[in-house]
């Protein structure tokens, strides 16, 4: 019987300990996406309020009022986004 080299050991090693963490890293990462559509749904609701509170103002004003109309619909599209990315690379899981 002839012994491996230890650098092959190791690096066998690794390959197998990265083998079995790919799925727990892949469940990580899937939450961290999640959670950052949670934290978008929470900036849309308040963005959302904001357009109302400015809508609802005398004088309106229109130029801050189309702003936050277009903050609005790039977070929208953010999210989608996000939604979008987590389907397609962990869709399967």
């Amino acid at each position: 019987m002839n012994l491996m080299k230890y650098k092959d050991v190791l690096a066998l090693c690794k390959e197998k300990i990265n083998e079995a963490k790919a799925p727990l890293r892949a469940r990580e990462m899937r939450k961290k996406a999640e959670l950052e559509v949670c934290k978008l749904e929470s900036v849309l609701a308040d963005r959302e309020q904001k357009i109302q509170e400015l809508s609802s103002e005398y004088p309106i004003k229109f130029d801050a009022l189309l702003d936050a109309i277009d903050e609005l619909e790039l977070t929208q599209r953010r999210k989608e986004q996000f939604e979008r990315v987590i389907t397609e690379m962990f869709g399967d899981e």
